[in-house]
């Protein structure tokens, strides 16, 4: 049976508009005025958020909400208003498809202390849905992979502390989770051992096979992995935002110790467009952009003044927390 072709078939077709562009992937953690009470006390309050890192920082003093929102997130803990979704999925109505897709490191022990440590990580891997015997290569893989090879058949009540930390992290990635909650991973390790969980986080991050959220009351650690970060205080978020934009648009400071300078130094900095605060012989200055610290210099030979010292330095990600706290 033959066909023919249809008039202006032709000019339809190439008159079809160009395919649409691909959707924006789904966030990995988007918050809708999630609020969170403990009897008469609200512990969350009114957080909006959505969250696209590959790894995200969770930072806060103590008290601020931080483990409540991993909890609820993790659905130990019921919202009292508002929702939250994890990679699209309701944390209220997808709870167990959500459990098979996280993997949790938590801050406190939670072990029994007489099973070997191929023993426990198993058992956590079949709690995620493995079966036996997947369940038990996987562990023996994690356990290799986070350097407890030699010490698997051990009791884990009988490891040191950096070795607990490396087994809770064993049986958090054995079931290959897409996100990755760490809280306080790197808690009592000694410089070597952070550095190699570090490293770990770095090499997981980058796999691009997993997301990560990390909970740590250590700034450096969150400056070392993290692309995100999100700050809470007393239950709200005071700050958001993607940290390789803050170090690219942060403003850079001058802190300059000199003497024998009068009024017309400061104001002589300030006509190039600087900002500048005067304490004693002391002179912190923002510089703005096309201005450098031979300006500085320049303006110092011009009046005879003499800098004693001068150091330059950007925002970090303390500066961005010390901020935080004090809005």
């Amino acid at each position: 049976m033959s066909t023919t072709a249809q008039p202006g078939a032709a000019d339809g077709a190439a008159q079809q508009k160009p395919p649409a562009a691909p959707p924006a992937p789904l966030p990995l953690v988007e918050l809708q005025d999630l609020s969170v009470r403990f009897g008469n006390r609200d512990i969350l309050c009114g957080l909006t958020a959505s969250l696209r890192g590959r790894a995200i920082g969770l930072l806060g003093p103590n008290g601020a909400g931080k483990s409540t929102l991993i909890n609820t997130l993790l659905g130990f803990y019921p919202p009292h208003s508002g929702s939250a979704r994890v990679f699209g999925y309701d944390i209220r109505t997808d709870t167990k498809k959500l459990r098979g897709l996280i993997g949790y490191m938590p801050e406190n022990d939670a072990f029994i202390s007489k099973m070997s440590a191929v023993s426990l990580v198993q058992m956590m891997a079949e709690l995620s849905g493995l079966p036996t015997g997947v369940a038990l290569e996987r562990a023996h893989e994690a356990l290799f992979y986070v350097g407890l090879a030699e010490a698997r058949y051990r009791q884990v009540g009988t490891y040191s502390l950096g070795m607990k930390q490396l087994v809770k992290l064993a049986q958090a990635i054995v079931h290959g989770p897409k996100l990755l909650i760490l809280d306080e991973p790197t808690n009592g390790l000694d410089p070597s051992a952070r550095q190699r969980m570090i490293g770990m986080i770095h090499e997981m991050r980058d796999s691009g096979e997993v997301r990560i959220v990390l909970c740590s009351h250590l700034l450096r650690d969150v400056e070392d992995t993290c692309d995100e970060v999100m700050i809470l205080k007393q239950g709200r978020i005071v700050h958001y935002s993607d940290l390789n934009e803050e170090r690219r648009s942060n403003r850079r400071f001058l802190e300059v110790e000199f003497y024998g300078a009068n009024g017309d130094f400061s104001e002589a900095i300030e006509k190039l467009g600087c900002e500048c605060a005067l304490r004693s012989n002391r002179l912190k200055i923002i510089l703005p952009d096309g201005v450098e610290s031979r300006d500085i210099f320049r303006l110092a030979a011009e009046r005879d003044v003499r800098i004693r010292k001068l150091n330059f330095r950007r925002d970090t990600l303390e500066d961005i927390f010390l901020k935080a706290m004090e809005s």
